[in-house]
Order: structure tokens, then C-alpha cells, then sequence
């Protein structure tokens, strides 16, 4: 079963489904790949017009696969760099695609994935939608995903909620910036349609031509030298003492040792 479902309609609109929804859509090199190649499909699409990227099962995207993270980490020191430009390249696209994007997104959006949501241009959340920037809870860096973080919800959020990792829900997610407009989960699919056909009134060259504009305006326009820096840091991380202490945790439930109190009520 492919992990990424990607599919074109008459109008050049093109949907990409995560479909990994056993494991709560959480990312791996697998899927990572399967977006990646959805993305290199769109070159050869005649005139695609906007991408529609959902989720199949209850979640969206509960962030990075922590068991494959553990294993890339015991990897080469070049095999881990690999790994995170891979990742950072898939957000780094989806902010600089030359059509506009729209996310739907349903149940739980933790790290990566709310770098995803950022590197999108319209982001409409179920009520039951519920987001978190942890990554240092587990010893790891959110790095990759900082610059386009910065340009959804400002400095000043994601200076509270990458550093406390805190969960918050789909209105404090609306409050900040993070989504566009918040509605009923059945209403997801209804809504997404409808700014989708507001997309589609727009002439294409011109739409192309002002999110271009736009983006010249954001941190997310990495330079090269700046993209590969937060590369390297984000992959010598995953391979830090703190980090082999959070992937023990994870698996074994429990506190890392450097939390100091009783065991929290929230994982």
C-alpha cells in the first residue's frame, strides 16, 4: 500500500493523501519519499493549479516515526545528514511551490507535521485538531522547520511553544496563526472545496507570480548555506547523547532523566 496517494483532477487539481494511518500518518523515510515523488510528478502535469494535501485515518501527521528516527541515528554520520536534508527538502518545497497549497487537517499534528502545515499557504483545521512543536522533548531540534514556523506564527509563539513543546488545540492554533479557520470535522472536506474554487478564479500566472513575491518576503526563503547548516545541526542532534535518552524514554514510557518531577500526565 502506498504511503503517499496522489491523484489529478479536470481543473489541474492535485490531492495528496498521507496514508499511513496505522501509525498515525508519522513520518518515515518511506513516506518521505512517496511526497517527494509526488512533488517531482507535478513537472510533468500539463497545468496543475493547486495541491490539496490530507491525511487518511484519525490523525494528520504525528511528526517523525521515533522507532525509525532511533534507528537512522545508530546510522553513519553522513547517513544522518541524508535523512535530514530529505526532510528538509520535502518542507522546504512545499513552501516554494509555484501553485498554491491548501491543508486539511483532522486530529493530531505534532513536530514535522506542523512544519508541513506552515510550509503551506491555507491551512483549515477540524475543531478536533490538536498540535504540538516537541522535538526537545525527545532530545532533538526542530531546526528545519523553524523558518517556516517563524513566518506562520511569529517569533514570539514559537518561542513558548517550541520551547515548552505544549500541546494546543485548533483555536489557540487559529489565535496564533498556525491554521487559517477552524471548522466541524465533517464540514473538512466541504470547506477545503470551497477555497480551492477561489483559488481556481484566480488567474494562474498571476497567483504564481504573488506568492513568489511573498516568499521573498520570509524567513522560509533559506539560502543555500543557511538550508544546509540547519541540515547538519538538525543531524548531529539526532545523534547526541540527549537524543539516544529521549528515544529510551519513548520507548520505555517514561521520564527522561533530566525531568526532575513526577511523571507528567501528558506524553
Amino acid at each position: 500500500m502506498a504511503t503517499v496517494v496522489h491523484e489529478i483532477d479536470s481543473r489541474g487539481v492535485v490531492t495528496l493523501t498521507l496514508n499511513r494511518p496505522e501509525l498515525n500518518n508519522a513520518y518515515d523515510d518511506e513516506l518521505i519519499s512517496g511526497v517527494l515523488a509526488a512533488l517531482d510528478a507535478l513537472a510533468g502535469l500539463r497545468e496543475p493549479r493547486a495541491v490539496v494535501l490530507q491525511a487518511a485515518g484519525r490523525h494528520f501527521q504525528a511528526g517523525a516515526d521515533l522507532g525509525w528516527l532511533a534507528r537512522v541515528a545508530g546510522q553513519s554520520p553522513e547517513a544522518n545528514v541524508d535523512a535530514s536534508r530529505r526532510t528538509a527538502l520535502l518542507v522546504h518545497r512545499l513552501n516554494t511551490l509555484p501553485i498554491p497549497t491548501v491543508a486539511l487537517v483532522q486530529g493530531a499534528c505534532f513536530g514535522g507535521g506542523t512544519g508541513i502545515l506552515a510550509a503551506c499557504d491555507i491551512v483549515i483545521a477540524a475543531s478536533n485538531a490538536l498540535f504540538s512543536i516537541a522535538e526537545s522533548r525527545w532530545g532533538l531540534i526542530a531546526g528545519i522547520i523553524v523558518p517556516q514556523l517563524a513566518d506562520a506564527i511569529g517569533v514570539r509563539q514559537l518561542r513558548r511553544y517550541a520551547l515548552t513543546g505544549e500541546r494546543f488545540d485548533a483555536s489557540e492554533a487559529l489565535r496564533i496563526g498556525l491554521v487559517h479557520e477552524v471548522v466541524a470535522p465533517a464540514a473538512l472536506q466541504e470547506v477545503g472545496a470551497r477555497i480551492v474554487d477561489k483559488l481556481l478564479q484566480n488567474a494562474p500566472e498571476a497567483t504564481s507570480q504573488t506568492k513568489a513575491i511573498v516568499l521573498e518576503q520570509t524567513r522560509g526563503d533559506l539560502s543555500s548555506h543557511t538550508f544546509e547548516r540547519l541540515v547538519r545541526q538538525h543531524a548531529a542532534k539526532r545523534q547526541s547523547d540527549e537524543a539516544s535518552e529521549g528515544f529510551a524514554s519513548f520507548r520505555e514510557k517514561r521520564p527522561a532523566h533530566w525531568y526532575p518531577g513526577e511523571p507528567p500526565t501528558e506524553t
